[in-house]
């Protein structure tokens, strides 16, 4: 083993794994060993529920506006420790160093809106007469668990931990093995920042042990997860075993559609840039560009003139493009690359592994566009997750939502027109968690993300967030003697 031992967070401090189990730490820009991290499994999963509980009950009995001073200096000790994290960030993922500063501001940003939201969270009251009282309260789960996947390791740990905190929970955050490190300092940082021991316990590890046991710990009243479709199913039939709710965010296929009216040049410089942020290792990713015909060959020219120029390698050197993440995702990329043009799909531009002398020996694919591909080809379906873009025409904005509609997904989709009429009818009409109109990726952290079908259920981001991190209980209380007919109607009808 090389370089740096990382520890578990536990109860505030650094701690080993139980098992003894450690595991290198990949550098995707060069594909060696730069750090070492302990792998947590059952044992510490258990022992950070304990803690996780114990100190739950401090947490949600603090007056909400400590708990958003708390989430504030968290949110502070990020923006102190950028330039930090963006480094560790960029070496453990290999993105470009301007979006790993991205991820950090984001990461920080969650925080500082949970800061402000968390006096804010109220219930209802519900009117039956002048002889009752009946409301309803927001209540936490107690600890939740949260489980993250390795390409945006921070920001996706801050999306669901500052909710998760702000509705009153503790969390037990499982990062993924190959990308633990922020995540890790995120869980010191949060001490740092006044957060009682024991609220956030970070335990990284494989999936089928540290993993397979937040989901399965009786004491966790929700998980989150984050990641594929085949895993997810896994984590909802576990959670499901013990009647656990689940929040689900997995893949998708995204169409991105560029009506004939659109501005083409702003279009595709945006497609390009939603299919190679973070490498296309985005669930919410560009990967199905949809363009009326009437435009196709110019988009698609210019869309391969701009992808062609961006620049590809290490992550520190602050490319256009960076390593794939894992060598797994390296070799599935490639793997359905091949299996695209066997299933006769035209290679318009990239295709292939980068081979340049001058790159060291990381996980790089060229940026691709797939052109006349045929509807049944898997690549069209399937979720890639690396930058290969498909190319396909429409005539009419029929056929546009039908080919949107066209995949077992719905996570997000895009839109170009100037024509805002057809814009709100066009979102109305694609299965979709969120829809971008004139700019892909549009929205922040105040907006709700999530998606439908085999994209997943729940929703991170924004206020709806806060919903799905507390429990709805409903409190009626008789004030004052009902009348007799009242009380014979009630009593004849009964209550349910």
């Amino acid at each position: 083993m090389t370089g740096r031992m990382w520890l578990l967070v536990l109860d505030g401090a650094d701690a080993p794994a139980r098992s003894g189990s450690v595991a290198p730490v990949i550098d995707p820009s060069t594909g060696t060993a730069f750090a070492t991290c302990a792998m947590g499994g059952a044992d510490d999963v258990e022992a950070a529920v304990h803690s996780a509980s114990v100190a739950q009950e401090r947490w949600a009995a603090l007056v909400p506006a400590e708990r958003g001073r708390v989430l504030a200096r968290m949110a502070r000790e990020l923006r102190d420790h950028a330039d930090e994290l963006a480094v560790l960030e960029t070496r453990n993922t290999g993105k470009p160093l301007r979006e790993s500063r991205f991820d950090v501001a984001s990461a920080a940003r969650y925080f500082e809106f949970y800061a402000g939201a968390v006096d804010k969270i109220g219930g209802h009251t519900i009117p039956l007469g002048e002889e009752y009282l009946s409301y309803t309260r927001r209540e936490p789960f107690g600890v939740v668990g949260v489980i993250v996947p390795w390409n945006a390791p921070l920001q996706q740990a801050a999306r669901s931990v500052a909710p998760a905190l702000a509705a009153g929970n503790a969390v037990v955050l499982k990062p993924d093995e190959h990308t633990p490190l922020t995540a890790l300092r995120l869980g010191r940082l949060a001490v740092r920042a006044g957060l009682p021991a024991g609220l956030l316990n970070v335990v990284p590890g494989h999936g089928t042990e540290a993993g397979a046991a937040v989901v399965a710990h009786p004491a966790i009243g929700k998980v989150f997860f984050t990641g594929s479709l085949a895993v997810g199913r896994i984590v909802a039939a576990g959670a499901a075993a013990r009647v656990a709710p689940v929040g689900l965010e997995l893949g998708g296929k995204s169409p991105h559609i560029i009506f004939e009216d659109a501005d083409i040049l702003s279009a595709s410089q945006d497609a390009v840039t939603a299919i190679t942020l973070n490498t296309g290792q985005v669930c919410s990713a560009g990967s199905r560009l949809l363009v009326h015909e009437s435009i196709i060959d110019q988009v698609q020219a210019e869309v391969c003139t701009r992808m062609e120029a961006l620049t590809v390698g290490p992550g520190e050197r602050d490319p256009d493009v960076g390593p794939l993440t894992t060598a797994e995702q390296f070799e599935t990329v490639l793997a359905h690359l091949r299996r695209a043009r066997s299933d006769g799909a035209t290679v318009a531009l990239g295709g292939g592994a980068v081979t340049d002398a001058g790159l060291p020996a990381g996980y790089y694919v060229q940026p691709t566009v797939l052109s006349n591909v045929p509807p049944t080809a898997a690549v069209l379906r399937e979720e890639v997750f690396g930058p290969v873009l498909t190319v396909q025409p429409f005539s009419t904005d029929e056929e546009a939502i039908a080919l949107a509609n066209g995949t077992d997904y719905g996570l997000v989709a895009g839109i170009w027109t100037r024509d805002l009429t057809r814009a709100h009818r066009v979102a109305a009409r694609l299965d979709a968690g969120q829809v971008f109109v004139n700019e892909y990726f549009a929205g922040g952290e105040e907006t709700p993300f999530g998606g439908r079908r085999f994209s997943g259920y729940g929703r991170e981001k924004g206020l709806e967030a806060l919903e799905h991190y507390q429990q709805s209980k409903t409190v009626t209380i008789r004030l004052r003697a009902a009348s007799a007919g009242i009380d014979e109607e009630r009593n004849a009808h009964g209550s349910s």
